[in-house]
């Protein structure tokens, strides 16, 4: 059962922060190991062009949600963000050219800015790569020795300072670190129960336990709740930890 994914897709997915074997690397997942055994994913190498880009579009998207969602909810402000190399910028140009705009428009703005200064240093670092590699087929990206999609190196300087400063400012932040309390007990609560008490799963997922042991239990239980959405998880946690009489 599951996806029958191809092998460049597997790839893409288990190397998407690049090799996993080789000097200083964390020890491979069993899953990860066992799967290779019989489908060898060439673990010590890059991914694929398209799985590398697909890995910087990522980056690009959460750095960006991040500096979105920090400016709207009030974890920072323009002026606390003003001295950056990325954000600085385009904030102010933002509000020299819509000075009487709405802070959400102002805000919109600014970071659909940063987005495209990011897409085209990574295009045009990635051209340059491309280059002067002169790749012949995919395993000579995948054999390059670096990423072929990257940004630049002064790219790769503004952004340290950003994430340096969401750290700070926003993933430490007091409001962040309760929310992420709140979600760690509720995820913690939903195993135990599930655990414990498999026959309130719903059934499609009470039959994948069927002549299982504790741990086929416990991934089962595993999978069901990482397919839920935020706020699903929520509902099914109000649903069976509340007093009332919902189901």
């Amino acid at each position: 059962d599951g996806l029958n994914l191809t092998w460049e897709t597997l790839e893409g997915v288990v190397k998407h922060n690049g090799p996993l074997v080789g000097e200083g690397k964390e020890p491979l997942p069993a899953a990860i190991v066992e799967y290779a055994k019989s489908h060898d994913l060439w673990l010590g190498t890059h991914a694929g062009l398209e799985a590398q880009v697909a890995a910087i579009a990522d980056d690009i998207a959460y750095n960006n949600h991040d500096v979105d969602d920090g400016l709207r909810a009030g974890l920072f402000s323009f002026e606390d963000a003003r001295g950056l190399p990325l954000i600085g910028p385009a904030l102010a140009h933002v509000e020299k050219s819509w000075p009487d705009a709405p802070r959400e428009v102002q805000i919109a703005e600014a970071v659909s800015a940063l987005i495209g200064e990011m897409v085209t240093d990574v295009v045009a670092e990635t051209r340059a790569r491309l280059a002067a590699l002169k790749p012949q087929s995919a395993d000579d990206i995948r054999h390059a020795g670096r990423q072929i999609v990257d940004f630049s190196e002064p790219m790769r300087v503004k952004l340290g300072g950003l994430r340096r400063f969401l750290h700070e400012n926003m993933y430490r932040h007091y409001r962040i670190n309760r929310a992420r309390s709140q979600a760690k007990r509720m995820v913690r609560d939903l195993f135990g129960l599930f655990f414990a008490e498999p026959e309130i799963l719903p059934d499609e997922w009470q039959n994948r336990l069927k002549g299982g042991d504790d741990a086929r239990r416990a991934r089962v239980v595993c999978d069901y709740i990482a397919g839920m959405t935020d706020r699903y998880a929520i509902r099914e946690y109000e649903r069976l930890f509340s007093v009332g009489p919902a189901l």
